[in-house]
């Protein structure tokens, strides 16, 4: 599958594509199949990530997402010198201290 990451502009944070936003859980994100071009002009328009591109993943059986490069999956785990601070999947507070 190909998914489609970037950065929020707001924030600053890794973003993934659901198929109607943005979303910072990795498992989240939906293939965006053959609408990729479509999506990126969209969102690049609208001012909402930074430096949108696709990228391959896999779907496993648990539902959960893997990116296929390991940039990226750095990138959707978080920082990795304090496994503390890594953004836990489906966390409620996750978005409690942007607004």
């Amino acid at each position: 599958m190909k998914v489609l990451t970037g950065n929020d502009l707001k924030t600053g944070d890794v973003i993934w594509w659901t198929g109607s936003g943005w979303s910072r859980h990795v498992d989240d994100a939906v293939d965006v199949g053959a609408q990729v071009d479509e999506i990126l002009a969209t969102e690049e328009a609208a001012r909402r990530v930074n430096v949108p591109y696709v990228t391959e993943a896999t779907r496993e059986v648990d539902g959960s997402v893997r990116p296929a490069h390991i940039k990226d999956r750095v990138r959707a785990l978080g920082p990795t010198v304090r496994p503390d601070l890594s953004l836990k999947p489906k966390d409620p507070e996750a978005l409690d201290w942007i607004i």
